[in-house]
């Protein structure tokens, strides 16, 4: 084929690459796709408020919930006692801020593009990504560059501009690639022809309205041709880890890793500046195909047909999973599965699953008193199918107690609003702490419960229905209390196995505090 001929493939590129983005930036869910990504990158991975914000993001996101936790719960991170993972603070304690994180942004998007037309293409290119994005963050967590996480970012990035292409206009997608495995035009060309850009140069511009970092937008540009040097800056760092990922995902996702020269051409272009050689190589290789396969799986996304299973795959402590036992997943129950009162009909085993959680985190060197405070708010909010939850602590200097920890429907605002005085009132919240008794509501609209609700209460939660206060009390002293509510009445109430289990889950924050 002339190039003369290849040109009349393509009517005027400028235009068709302009007609694609418009249509692009024309997709009304593209900009709220772009801003939750960008939520979720703008969560730095310094100081305790970091795994607060980040769990919070991702228990506002049903689905995305069930996504987390379904990958904590496969072989590759269930941890040794085979106990289930039902709580996204332990899926950070477990799988680590930056591999959370991570995921959850390719979630995210993976979310939104899979389900669209010619879903088998766009599937391959987003498994690319992820792939990619798994590489990234391996080769960040060695990096000599802070806050490395951002490298997994911008590997996942590093494809868009094919998953965008796949997605909103497949059949000039099936041209481009129709025309590069034809072996007529070099690689790169075929898209030049059809849009007058490279894909990353298109990924760049459509990324420009979704308010990604301009950090993960510039590591997107190619990159000089021949070998490559030891990076002196981040951002040119950024832009090799991003090539790097991206290219050797497309080797593992065509199956093609163990055809001679395809890796060693990886190791010429990327081994000195990344610091790589050939065992790390191949380690690396095991480690991100499983991974890639257990995070495809988390998410119900169908793997490419070259992306085969491997004989016998192992766990990340190298046994076969075939001889591993592991236990039934425990993940928040779908609505079929609970009480009218939105409370799981399993609340006993996700409550026992919760109580085995922070026994763990209790026994861990890097206890963290305010990572342990959030497992046991968001292991009573998810496991009873309450709608909103809060520890409320003593502060002496204000002399109120108020709320420091919140998870559910509109937290921030009601979190603001939760305070009341130290000083003694005859209502339940004061009437709770100074006997330290549990108090189960199942219906607040009693004439003798409502009397004993206080003004402030009733001004900031009108529509609880059915709540539970748990008062924090060492030695007669009162450090605060656990609140949490429903929006119905629980006709269902709570029987004495799930008490003690509650009980139990109270005493050990109280331990904590006392302890942290």
């Amino acid at each position: 084929m002339t190039q003369t001929e290849l040109h009349s493939l393509s009517l005027l590129p400028a235009a068709q690459r302009e007609r694609l983005l418009r249509k692009i930036h024309e997709e009304s869910d593209l900009p709220t796709l772009g801003v939750a990504i960008a939520k979720v990158i703008e969560i730095t991975s310094s100081g305790l408020e970091s795994v607060n914000n980040l769990a919070h993001f991702i228990l506002s996101d049903v689905g995305l919930t069930q996504k987390i936790l379904r990958l904590s719960n496969t072989v590759q991170y269930r941890t040794s006692s085979g106990a289930p993972v039902t709580t996204i603070s332990r899926s950070i304690f477990l799988l680590g801020f930056n591999t959370v994180k991570t995921s959850a942004t390719a979630m995210l998007l993976v979310d939104y593009f899979k389900n669209k037309e010619q879903a088998h293409s766009v599937r391959k290119e987003l498994v690319r990504s992820l792939c990619a994005s798994i590489i990234g963050r391996e080769i960040a967590s060695k990096g000599r560059f802070p806050d490395g996480e951002e490298a997994a970012v911008a590997a996942l990035f590093k494809n868009v501009g094919r998953v965008l292409v796949a997605s909103f206009d497949y059949q000039l997608y099936a041209k481009i690639q129709n025309l590069e495995e034809a072996g007529e035009v070099r690689p790169g060309d075929a898209v030049q022809l059809f849009l007058g850009c490279s894909f990353e140069r298109f990924g760049e511009m459509a990324l420009q309205e979704w308010k990604i970092p301009e950090a993960i937008i510039q590591s997107m540009a190619p990159l000089p041709a021949g070998e490559l040097k030891r990076a002196a800056y981040r951002n040119d760092w950024l832009k090799q880890v991003a090539s790097f990922s991206d290219a050797l995902a497309e080797i593992v996702i065509m199956g093609k890793h163990g055809t001679p020269g395809y890796l060693a051409a990886i190791l010429k272009k990327y081994g000195k500046a990344l610091e790589i050689d050939q065992p790390m190589l191949e380690a690396l290789l095991l480690r991100v195909e499983e991974e890639t396969r257990q995070l495809a799986k988390s998410m119900n996304i169908a793997l490419p047909a070259d992306f085969t299973e491997s004989e016998e795959p192992t766990s990340a402590i190298g046994v076969p999973t075939e001889f591993l036992m592991v236990s039934e997943e425990l993940l928040p129950a779908q609505e079929s599965d609970r009480y009218p009162s939105g409370k799981p009909y399993h609340a006993h085993d996700l409550l026992l699953a919760g109580i085995q959680d922070v026994t763990q985190m209790l026994a861990s060197a890097n206890f963290q008193i305010n990572a342990l405070i959030l497992q046991v708010l968001e292991t009573l909010y998810s496991s009873m199918g309450f709608r909103f939850a809060t520890i409320c602590l003593r502060d002496q200097t204000r002399g109120c107690y108020v709320s420091k920890f919140s998870v559910g429907e509109h937290y921030v605002e009601r979190q603001k609003g939760f305070s009341f005085s130290m000083k003694q009132e005859a209502d339940l919240f004061h009437l709770a702490m100074t006997n330290n008794v549990d108090v189960m509501i199942a219906d607040t609209s009693a004439p003798k419960i409502r009397s004993l609700l206080p003004f402030w209460y009733q001004e900031l939660l009108p529509d609880a229905r059915s709540f539970i206060i748990l008062p924090l009390v060492v030695q007669k002293k009162s450090l605060g209390l656990i609140y949490a509510d429903r929006v119905v009445t629980a006709e269902e109430g709570v029987p004495n196995d799930e008490t003690s289990l509650i009980k139990t889950l109270k005493s050990q924050l109280v331990a904590a505090m006392v302890r942290g």
